[in-house]
C-alpha cells in the first residue's frame, strides 16, 4: 500500500502525459466489469451474463452486461458506458453545471438475488469531465458508492457491508471519510413519502474534485472491494430455507426499491435526460415487485422485526442485544 501511495504522490506533481484521467477511468471500469461478471457467475453456477453492446448518438456507448433467472441470482446487471458529447441544457441543470463538452464513464451494477434472505445491492463508480481537452479538463469529478438493500436483515450481515467500506475510506484519509459518506448514502437513498430507507446503507460520494489522483486511487479501491464487501453475505445466507410467505415479502419491499429509482435516482434522471439507452438505464429495476393497498407487517412478526432496519443507524456501533430479537428459521 505504501508503494501505491508513493505512486500517487508522485502522479499529483507529474501528470501522466501519454493517457488522459479519462481513459485510465474507463480502462479501470471496463476491467472491473469483466472481473465481476466472471466471479458472479462463477458463484450462481447456471446462467451466464448475456452482454450488449451499444452506442451512444454522439459519441462513444457501453457494455450492458445482464444475468437473469439464475439460481442464486434472479436478475443482476452489470454495466459499463464511456461516452460523450454536448452536454444538453436540461441535463447540464440537472448535475448543476452550464452546457459544455463532456465524457462520462463508469460502472453500474445492481443484484436482485432469489432468496429473500439474500440482500439486493447496488453500487456505482464514475467519472465525468468537461472541456474538450481531456488532458486538462474544465472540470472533472468522482463518484460513486454501493449500499445494500436487504429484505430480512440480519445485523452480521449489515456490519461485515459498513466494515469492508469503513476499512477503505480510512485507508484513504483527505480524500474519503466513512462517516460523511455513509451520512450521504443515508440521506441519497431515502424515500420521503414512506419515512424510511430504501436499505441499511453503505457509502456514497460525488463531485470529488480537489484531488483527481487520490480521488482516482481512492475509487479504484473501492471497487474493488465490492466483491469482498457482498459475497460473504450471499454465501452465509442463500441456502436458507424460504417460502412463499418470504417471497410476498420480498415483492413488496422490492416495490420500495422501484420507487426510488423512478422517483428520485438521480442517475435514472440524468440517463434519460441526456438520451441515454433506456433498457441499460432501466435495467436496475427487479424482475418482480408488488403493491399492496395498506400493507403492514402482522405484530411480533419477522417482517416487523425487518422494518426496524429501515432507518438510519450507527450500524457499527450497535450489538444483537440494540436489535429485535432475530426470528427462527
Amino acid at each position: 500500500m505504501m508503494d501505491d501511495h508513493a505512486r500517487v504522490r508522485r502522479l499529483r506533481e507529474a501528470p501522466r502525459t501519454d493517457l488522459p484521467m479519462a481513459h485510465r477511468v474507463q480502462r479501470f471500469v471496463e476491467a472491473l466489469q469483466r472481473h465481476i461478471c466472471k466471479v458472479l457467475e462463477d458463484v450462481d453456477g447456471a446462467a451466464q451474463f448475456r452482454r450488449d453492446v451499444w452506442k451512444y448518438r454522439e459519441g462513444g456507448g457501453g457494455l450492458t452486461c445482464v444475468l437473469e433467472n439464475g439460481a442464486v441470482f434472479e436478475k443482476a446487471g452489470v454495466n459499463t458506458s464511456a461516452i460523450w458529447g454536448q452536454l444538453a441544457d436540461q441535463a447540464a441543470r440537472a448535475i448543476g453545471v452550464s452546457p459544455a463538452p463532456f465524457f462520462a464513464t463508469g460502472l453500474s451494477l445492481v443484484i436482485h438475488p432469489r432468496s429473500p434472505y439474500v440482500p439486493s445491492v447496488h453500487a456505482n463508480f464514475r467519472y465525468f469531465a468537461l472541456g474538450e481537452d481531456l488532458f486538462q479538463p474544465q472540470d472533472q469529478w468522482f463518484g460513486g458508492g454501493a449500499d445494500l438493500t436487504p429484505y430480512y436483515p440480519f445485523l452480521e450481515d449489515v456490519q461485515h457491508f459498513h466494515r469492508v467500506w469503513k476499512a477503505v475510506c480510512d485507508r484513504h484519509p483527505g480524500v474519503a471519510d466513512y462517516a460523511r459518506f455513509k451520512a450521504a448514502c443515508d440521506a441519497y437513498f431515502y424515500l420521503p413519502h414512506r419515512g424510511e430507507t430504501r436499505g441499511v446503507g453503505g457509502i456514497f460520494y460525488d463531485y470529488l474534485r480537489d484531488d483527481p489522483e487520490g480521488a482516482f486511487f481512492f475509487t479504484r479501491e473501492a471497487g474493488r472491494s465490492f466483491l469482498r464487501a457482498y459475497l460473504p453475505i450471499v454465501e452465509r445466507r442463500k441456502g436458507l430455507p424460504y417460502g412463499a410467505r418470504e417471497r410476498h415479502f420480498q415483492a413488496l419491499r422490492r416495490g420500495r426499491y422501484v420507487e426510488f429509482n423512478l422517483l428520485y435516482d438521480r442517475g435514472t434522471r440524468f440517463g434519460l435526460e441526456s438520451n441515454g439507452r433506456t433498457e441499460s438505464i432501466l435495467m436496475s429495476l427487479p424482475p418482480e415487485a408488488c403493491w399492496q393497498y395498506d400493507w403492514r407487517p402482522a405484530p411480533g412478526s419477522p417482517e416487523e422485526a425487518a422494518s426496524w432496519y429501515f432507518q438510519p443507524r450507527d450500524w457499527l456501533m450497535l450489538t444483537e442485544a440494540d436489535v429485535p430479537q432475530p426470528w427462527l428459521i
